[in-house]
């Protein structure tokens, strides 16, 4: 008999592993018909819904974005009057207790508490109402959390439309630390309770809404979902949240955290700036541009800015406009841009070799040049060459036949065949009549020569015998006056 029970027991256990697994009954968020947590509805909402999460602190590179984008998170809880109701009658055990008084402690950990940021507050109720202490009194986590620790159970009883209307009259007053409607802050409120209310929640709740209130609800195990509904805010999808035990409330925390959470445009790329965007701050932003761009119209675009037609560009010549928005100065031909990357100044292009004069190349005050030719060249259409001047047939050359070009304005005259050049190089002579000039001058010369020559000696005579006369009477009178 053993053997055979021994058997059977192997034979079923064979079989369970075989057997598919049993789906997993829906944990106790996932209650259906309930959405656990969403967004608020129209009027003062704290939050748009809540993109997938990227960690808070995650810097933003800006990939895709010129310039990226000023801020470090995804969101940032937006400033808020928050005040939790908590149930502390007696179906709420000690532990349980605990329990709700975590949950609060996490929801305040995901805050940014601060008197400028969010205010909490704490309403204890059971079937009595007790404020543990208002939005003023606390203005940092730790003094925040360690009050909420401190917080002991009432008694017995369920009275949640008191502690809505206590709530409503005495935490979200502007004496009690409540902004007042200026400000813009919102009005929220969590009530936490495991029971059934002992009061009309249906009239309070909905002044509460009607002042501005935002209700969340928190049913835990015997909450009744009926009265969770007529205390919430709509959507009620998205403000009544049920769980089956205490031991899990505090997984809602996280949920809360994404509902408070003023989401960053900048760094989940949803801004459409075109360039940079800037956070604000409460899931606000603004646009703005690189340098050298302007914010156009839309408030996203940019375009380049004209800094030549603003004219404070400071180039001496010529501003061109890069396409980045900036611009450079250029210089007019002929000129080259100083250091300064502003003003010009001539370039001597005669000295760079580059000016393409055949013969001499002249800088003219302005930065330009122009070419001139050797004397006895002339400076061809192209202005650059030269080509030989002639001066024969300039006309000026001064031959009385003809003018022969000898090169660079070189040239000498000759004469027609019958006809000889004259001492001038310039006139002619028949070559016969030359002859004849030639002799009857020769012959003429002779004559006066031997002519001038007689003359000349016969006045020689003359004067010779003169003198001879003049020293002849010198000497007599010199020996008359020695011999007195």
């Amino acid at each position: 008999m053993p053997r055979h029970l021994s058997g059977l027991l192997l034979l079923l256990w064979l079989l369970l592993l075989l057997l598919p697994p049993t789906p997993a009954a829906p944990g106790p968020l996932a209650r259906p018909g309930l959405r656990r947590l969403g967004t608020r509805g129209p009027g003062g909402s704290p939050g748009r819904r809540p993109v997938p999460a990227v960690p808070t602190g995650t810097p933003y590179s800006g990939a895709g974005q010129p310039g990226g984008a000023r801020g470090a998170g995804v969101c940032r809880s937006r400033p808020l009057d928050l005040v939790f109701i908590i149930d502390s009658s007696r179906s709420v055990r000690p532990l349980e207790f605990t329990k709700v008084k975590t949950f609060v402690s996490q929801i305040i950990d995901t805050l940014d508490i601060g008197a400028a940021d969010t205010r909490v507050a704490v309403v204890n109720y059971a079937s009595t109402v007790k404020i543990e202490f208002h939005l003023q009194t606390h203005s940092d986590k730790q003094s925040l959390k360690q009050a909420v620790a401190q917080i002991t159970p009432l008694s017995t009883g369920t009275m949640s439309g008191l502690a809505i209307q206590t709530a409503m009259d005495e935490a979200f007053t502007v004496e009690a630390g409540a902004r007042g409607p200026t400000s813009n802050i919102p009005k929220v409120a969590i009530i936490v309770t495991d029971g059934r209310p002992q009061d009309q929640v249906n009239e309070v709740a909905a002044r509460a809404r009607a002042s501005g209130i935002e209700l969340y609800a928190v049913g835990v195990d015997r909450a009744d979902m009926e009265s969770l509904k007529m205390i919430a805010s709509e959507p009620l999808d998205e403000h009544v949240f049920y769980v089956e035990t205490y031991g899990v409330i505090e997984k809602l925390s996280s949920r809360f955290q994404e509902t408070f959470c003023a989401l960053d445009p900048c760094v989940l790329g949803t801004h459409q700036c075109q360039h940079v965007c800037v956070s604000d701050g409460e899931g606000k932003h603004h646009c703005e541009c690189s340098q050298g761009y302007s914010l156009n119209a839309d408030q996203k675009t940019c375009s380049a800015i004209d800094k030549c037609a603003l004219n404070t560009h400071g180039c001496e010549h010529i501003c061109v406009n890069d396409r980045t928005g900036s611009y450079h100065c250029e210089c007019y031909e002929g000129y080259t841009l100083n250091q300064d990357r502003k003003t010009c100044s001539a370039q001597d292009q005669c000295a760079f070799g580059t000016h393409g004069c055949q013969h001499i190349c002249v800088n003219d005050r302005d930065g330009s040049h122009h070419c001139e030719c050797y004397e006895g060249y002339t400076l061809n259409a192209d202005n650059k060459t030269c080509s030989v001047r002639s001066k024969c047939a300039g006309g000026s050359h001064g031959c009385q036949h003809l003018c022969v070009d000898d090169g660079p304005a070189a040239y000498h005259c000759d004469c027609f065949p019958g006809y000889t050049l004259n001492e001038d190089q310039r006139t002619c002579a028949a070559i016969e009549e030359a002859r004849r000039l030639v002799s009857t001058e020769d012959a003429c010369g002779c004559e006066a020569t031997l002519a001038f020559q007689e003359r000349v000696s016969s006045y020689l005579q003359r004067l010779n015998a003169k003198l001879d006369d003049i020293l002849g009477k010198l000497q007599a009178d010199a020996y008359g006056q020695i011999h007195r």
